[in-house]
């Protein structure tokens, strides 16, 4: 039987709770497809499957991992559309197919909705299987470990800001951490709308890449408090949307930097979920705060294609070697990272 490489964690902890395994190959059973993977694309999802999350429980031992691109290697029972050497993509989010939620294309609200690598096996092994419903081409112009790096963090920014906050031409958002993967893609994003952006980095160097995105105004927020200089750039006015994912570091100034009738809305707490909230700025400024978690795969279908039309591009730091996915995770625990990090099996 042949045998493959793959990440396992089988408790929560540090690096060392990464493991290198062999299993066998998978088969795919009815409506799956069986993927030869190219390249691995990693998200901070992947450090809170290791280190655990306080009141929330991972089915381990789990394979982690949502994003990936490579190449179909077997089809199950069904399957249409597809053929064996099809390079393609990995859409990370999992549905029923068959509730109303699904069929209204909104399938990230079906109840039974998951994530690859979070509640069911993910992608960091040479091979896989997921339901055919599950990929998608793989823009011609992008290389396997740029197609790996897109999925999860670009439909994520795009059903913050075009679903869920509505963003329109000719307002101003403020995106956080606009080098992080979901900042990049909110970044660009937002610019193709036609927002005027404003963004925050931390050090020069990262407000250089992300001014490089085409944010209008790059905040260094190590150097000067964010708040005041959203001020200072709209002349006290404000913005209309922030763009948060941040949470406790930045929540507060966050709600300061939105105008009257603003919409604040957020995919994530890096730092934090336990943000302080004053319900009299909330109706006084008759403000929305807006949760948002993942997308449609229908919407991640158009980000593909404005890929393809050279729109929209990947943000990658480095790729590395499967087997050195520990320092991978210390890059994006530490912030080192200036861009994406992907792994290569």
């Amino acid at each position: 039987m042949a045998t493959m490489r793959c990440i396992v964690v089988r408790e929560h902890g540090g690096f060392d709770r990464l493991l290198r395994e062999e299993r066998p190959v998978p088969a795919p059973g009815p409506g799956q497809v069986l993927i030869h993977t190219r390249a691995i694309g990693l998200n901070h999802l992947d450090t809170w499957v290791r280190r655990g999350v306080p009141g929330h429980k991972f089915p381990l031992p789990l394979v982690p991992s949502s994003d990936a691109a490579g190449v179909v290697a077997g089809l199950g029972d069904g399957v249409v559309g597809l053929r064996e050497g099809d390079e393609v993509v990995v859409l990370p989010g999992v549905s029923c197919g068959s509730c109303e939620a699904c069929q209204s294309g909104v399938d990230q609200l079906c109840r039974h909705y998951h994530i690859l690598g979070e509640s069911c096996d993910g992608t960091s092994a040479e091979y896989f299987c997921v339901p055919a419903a599950n990929v998608a081409p793989k823009p011609a112009g992008l290389s396997f470990v740029e197609g790996a790096a897109i999925c999860l963090v670009f439909q994520t920014a795009w059903n913050m800001l075009v679903r869920r906050a509505e963003l329109r031409a000719g307002e101003t958002v403020l995106v956080h951490a606009g080098l992080s993967g979901v900042g990049a893609a909110a970044v660009q994003i937002a610019r193709l709308l036609g927002a005027q952006v404003i963004a925050t980095a931390g050090g020069p160097e990262k407000c250089g890449k992300v001014a490089a995105l085409g944010a209008h105004h790059v905040i260094d927020y190590r150097a000067v408090d964010f708040a005041d200089e959203v001020r200072r750039i709209t002349g006290k006015a404000g913005v209309q949307v922030v763009f948060e994912h941040v949470g406790e570091a930045t929540f507060a100034g966050s709600l300061k930097c939105l105008q009257r009738g603003g919409r604040l809305v957020t995919c994530g707490a890096t730092t934090g979920g336990n943000v302080p909230l004053s319900l009299h700025a909330v109706f006084f400024k008759s403000l929305s705060i807006l949760g948002s978690t993942m997308g449609s795969k229908g919407d991640l279908r158009t980000i593909l294609r404005l890929f393809e039309q050279g729109a929209l591009r990947a943000v990658v730091d480095r790729s590395l070697p499967m087997a050195e996915v520990g320092e991978a995770h210390r890059l994006l625990e530490e912030r080192q990272a200036l861009g994406k990090i992907v792994l290569v099996p």
